[in-house]
Order: C-alpha cells, then sequence, then structure tokens
C-alpha cells in the first residue's frame, strides 16, 4: 500500500488547477463558435416552421434600388370628436 505524500498531493492540486485552465481557454475558444452555430440552427428552424422563404434578389453591385412599402387602406373617421376654435382674449 502506498502512502500519501505531500509530492504526490501537490502534484495531483496541480494537475486539477492545470486542466481546469485548460478547459476555461478552451471553452472561451469554442464557446462563441458553438453559440453561432446552435443560433443559426434554431433560426432556421424558426423561418421552416413560419414557412418563411427567402426574397430573390437580383441585385447588381453599383446599383441602386428602391423598394417602396405598401399602401396601407386608412379609413378616415369624420366622428372624432367636435372642433373648437379658440380666440385669445385680451385683458
Amino acid at each position: 500500500m502506498q502512502e500519501a505524500s505531500i509530492v504526490n498531493l501537490l502534484r495531483t492540486i496541480l494537475i486539477i488547477i492545470l486542466i481546469y485552465y485548460v478547459i476555461k481557454f478552451v471553452g472561451r475558444l469554442l464557446f462563441p463558435v458553438l453559440f453561432n452555430k446552435l443560433m443559426k440552427n434554431m433560426e432556421k428552424k424558426v423561418r421552416e416552421q413560419q414557412g418563411y422563404q427567402e426574397p430573390e434578389r437580383n441585385v447588381n453591385v453599383g446599383e441602386t434600388t428602391i423598394e417602396k412599402a405598401p399602401r396601407t387602406n386608412r379609413r378616415n373617421d369624420d366622428n372624432v370628436g367636435e372642433y373648437v376654435d379658440y380666440e385669445e382674449v385680451d385683458d
């Protein structure tokens, strides 16, 4: 049976600390990449569920295009209240 020595204890603690910092360093490099990939996959699934289709764009480089918003049919309510004309009174 082996006896626990201070050297083995320090070596074990050093290995644990080293593994912790390696995982932390690699996590900082890989986490943003994995997170972006996960977000793109989720966005793709949501678009598929909603039946979204990418609009086709035939735009040449340097060409200016103007896209107008569709007209909305707004109903004009004349029954919004009574118009009152105020006059300034001098003292």
